[in-house]
């Protein structure tokens, strides 16, 4: 998935009416994606889809749990029901705040986790957790 949001950068995009310029690529964070795999997999263990679980876990607990110390700015976006990642991608990049996310110049680093989860709701959940540095 990785591969396809640094590519939707390096092209730039249009997200709600608002143009925005290439950027630079993502680097892939080891404590983002433990965290962003963990919610992927929280969601459809626990039938949910929501950036805050049942029990009140905020994102910003999420990381700073996975052992995550960089800093800001942060972001995250979710996904749930795509078959696969060009899909997830493509839903995102038609949604201007996930858009957004996904062109922010502000963003150097990212995790990204997906959960198959036979009898979940939507079957498949996506996350893809941002940071500055």
């Amino acid at each position: 998935m990785l591969v396809l949001i640094n590519q939707q950068r390096a092209t730039g995009a249009s997200c709600g009416g608002v143009t925005y310029p290439a950027v630079g690529a993502l680097a892939m964070n080891g404590a983002l994606q433990a965290a962003a795999r963990g919610h992927s997999q929280d969601m459809g263990t626990r039938r949910y889809f929501s950036h805050t679980s049942p029990d009140g876990q905020t994102f910003m607990q999420r990381i700073s749990a996975a052992g995550f110390n960089g800093s800001g700015p942060y972001g995250e976006n979710i996904g749930a029901g795509y078959p696969s990642a060009a899909a997830v991608v493509a839903g995102w990049m038609a949604s201007p705040g996930h858009c957004q996310n996904i062109m922010a110049n502000g963003f150097r680093q990212a995790g990204v986790g997906y959960a198959s989860v036979a009898g979940a709701p939507y079957g498949s959940y996506w996350t893809l957790d941002f940071a500055g540095g």
